[in-house]
Formats: C-alpha cells, sequence, structure tokens
C-alpha cells in the first residue's frame, strides 16, 4: 500500500509538471482584476482565482513545474558533489578526510533551513541561487553516508583483492567501491529530494527565493495570508500540493530504502 501511494503521489506530480503547459487553462502569470478571488468552480476557473485574478490551477501546475525542477536539480548536484567527496574521505583516510568530516560537523550543527536561507540572502534571489544555496546546506549528509559506506566496503575480500593485483587506486575506487554504495547514493537522495522541496517552499514563503510573481508553492501560500478569511482556496490548493507530492516522494524514498536495504527486509 505505501509504496503503491508513494509511486501514485509522485507520478501524480511528475505528469502535472511536465504536462502543466497543455493542461493550464490560463496563463499562470495574467492579471485579470475583475475576476480575482473567484472561488472554486466559478467559469472557466476550476481551482478559483487569486486576488489579481490569475487562474489558480494554471499556477498550482506550474508551480509543481518548478518545485521538481528545483528538487531534483539540488538532489543532483548534492549527490554528485557529497558522493564524490565522501569517496574520496573514505578511500584516502588522512588529514583531508578529517578536517572534511569536521567541516560537515560543525554545518551539521546549523538547522538546515536557515543555513539554506542565510546562504540565499548572501549570494542573491532567483533561482540559480537557491538551487546553489540547497546544494551547500545539503552535500554533508551524502558525504557522511557515502563515507561510512566506503569504510565497510574497502575492506572487503574483493577490494583488497584488487589492490594486491596492482589495480590502480581510481579504478578500484569507481570499479569496486563506488557500485556497492551507489544503492545508499540513490536512497538518500530519494529522501533527501522531499526536503528540498519542502525547504524551498519555506524559503520562498519568507521571501528569500522565488520571488513573486513566478508561480512557486511557497511564495503563493504567503501571498494568501492577508485572504484567509475571504479565499480559504489560496491557501488550501497550493498547500495540499506541497503536502502531497512531499508525502509521496517520502513514502517511495522509504520503499526504496526497504528494497535496497538487505538488513531491512523480513
Amino acid at each position: 500500500m505505501k509504496k503503491w501511494l508513494g509511486i501514485g503521489l509522485t507520478l501524480t506530480a511528475l505528469l502535472a509538471a511536465l504536462t502543466a503547459a497543455w493542461l493550464s487553462p490560463h496563463d499562470p502569470l495574467r492579471t485579470d482584476f475583475p475576476q480575482s478571488l473567484k472561488p472554486p468552480g466559478a467559469a472557466g476557473h476550476l481551482l478559483g482565482t487569486d486576488q489579481l485574478g490569475r487562474d489558480l490551477l494554471a499556477r498550482v501546475l506550474h508551480g509543481a513545474r518548478l518545485a521538481l525542477f528545483i528538487g531534483g536539480c539540488t538532489v543532483v548536484l548534492t549527490a554528485v558533489v557529497g558522493g564524490l567527496l565522501g569517496l574520496v574521505a573514505g578511500f584516502v583516510e588522512r588529514w583531508p578526510s578529517a578536517a572534511l568530516m569536521r567541516l560537515a560537523d560543525v554545518q551539521l550543527s546549523f538547522p538546515f533551513i536557515l543555513l539554506a536561507m542565510t546562504i540565499n540572502a548572501i549570494v542573491g534571489l532567483g533561482l540559480r541561487n537557491i538551487i546553489l544555496s540547497l546544494s551547500a546546506a545539503g552535500w554533508v549528509v551524502y558525504a557522511r553516508v557515502v563515507r561510512s559506506e566506503v569504510l565497510s566496503v574497502k575492506q572487503r575480500d574483493y577490494v583488497q583483492a584488487a589492490a594486491a593485483l596492482g589495480m590502480s587506486r581510481p579504478r578500484i575506487l569507481f570499479r569496486h567501491v563506488l557500485p556497492n554504495v551507489a544503492p545508499s547514493i540513490i536512497v538518500v537522495a530519494s529522501l533527501q529530494f522531499s526536503s528540498f522541496i519542502v525547504a524551498e517552499a519555506a524559503i520562498s514563503f519568507l521571501g528569500f527565493g522565488v520571488q513573486p510573481p513566478t508561480p512557486a508553492w511557497g511564495s503563493m501560500l504567503s501571498e494568501s495570508r492577508d485572504f484567509l478569511y475571504v479565499a480559504w482556496w489560496l491557501a488550501v490548493f497550493p498547500g495540499a500540493a506541497l503536502a502531497l507530492t512531499a508525502l509521496g516522494v517520502n513514502l517511495l524514498g522509504d520503499w526504496l530504502r526497504d528494497t535496497m536495504d538487505p538488513k531491512l527486509r523480513v
């Protein structure tokens, strides 16, 4: 049940993002003041309109595209950077490894969203910068997990045999060690994906992320605060889209963890 619910919610969000241009009944940026604050079910507006008369369904669908794009780019960037640093730190085990882990410990002492928001405020607002700030705050999880896996894998007989046969260290690392730690990277990526989506929405809600009028779930929730008592749909539909997407990705990540980790199989 958990598996199929996660797959269903994730696929729904992915399909909504990929087909947003075709499913959207209106331009998400087009304002129409006479049509402002129309309730769900109004003529031509299935989910209603916002305070500027923009179609809410179009904005929610395009918000899915933006959320998944940011989450996907951040996951790939953090997995590559954090995974490579973890591989090297676990395989070399010299002072650079110790220094990297102490840096990771210091960074983990700060709340993730606060650190990402601080970095984003320093480097500037915008789509590219929010991806970079989330990546800068999230690489440590991959580095620590991969390093611990490498420390275990490199002690196994086939790795020791490859070293005894004179195989170069980079070849051992990428041919024998990396394939055995790749499942852990995939599991961490699936679990981190939803965290990045929620973090982006939180940062945009606070005004440090994607800026209006770009349709982002976090900024849409922020704009809805002044209309909660007269237009409940402005907060409910973006919030539901964010919650269901994060839930689906989390359930999918839990299933991948149970599938790829033999210690968790019953």
